[in-house]
């Protein structure tokens, strides 16, 4: 009795382990490409080329480095004249969505409305923009004008500091010191600590 126990569990094990039974004669069919895995068929979708800084089309910058016309304005450093973006060379203002940003594009429009501008380019380029030194009919430089105004900062990194003397009282505190734009723009703040001395009786 005890035997056919010992038999009965041994062909269960068996049974279980997949060493006894019926075969099973299923193969799966061939496949050529052994070791690569089968993804879905998808459509196939054409991949859009990036374009390399190259290929990009910046405006182009005349032989002569000079653009004369109406300026459109697009904010308190920023023109267009006949279709290109300029950025006024050596200043930097407040973006439009930040304080005292409409205040400085609005009077750099009354400072060109009705005005033949002239832009002395200095062959750089931000962006899509070219950058240059903008003049009015009267030798005037807008850069120095809408500093003269309160409405944008010297950029030191660019301009060597020469429009820092036009920079009202209070300008670079009113603007937040700059923190708008470029970092050469800011000035280092320092406090001092004095310690007084008190003698003992």
């Amino acid at each position: 009795m005890e035997i056919i126990f010992v038999i009965i569990l041994i062909f269960g094990v068996l049974v279980s382990l997949g060493l006894t039974g019926p075969k099973n004669n299923f193969k799966p069919p061939r496949d050529t490409n052994r070791g690569q895995v089968r993804q879905p068929s998808r459509p196939s979708v054409k991949k859009r080329p990036v374009a390399s800084p190259q290929d990009q089309s910046y405006p182009a910058i005349p032989s002569n480095r000079r653009l004369i016309g109406k300026a459109y304005v697009i904010d308190g450093d920023t023109i267009k004249i006949k279709g290109t973006k300029i950025r006024i060379a050596g200043i930097d203002a407040p973006e439009l969505n930040m304080p005292w940003g409409q205040k400085s594009k609005w009077t750099m429009v009354e400072i060109c409305k009705g005005q033949t501008i002239t832009v002395e380019l200095d062959g750089e380029r931000s962006y899509d923009r070219l950058v240059g030194t903008c003049f009015l009919p009267d030798g005037r430089d807008l850069g120095a004008e809408i500093i003269r105004r309160g409405l944008a900062l010297d950029l030191p990194h660019f301009s060597g500091g020469k429009y820092r003397q036009f920079e009202p009282e209070g300008a670079r505190k009113r603007l937040c010191n700059g923190k708008f734009g470029h970092a050469s723009i800011r000035i280092v703040q320092h406090t001092e600590i004095r310690i007084r001395s008190t003698e003992v009786n």
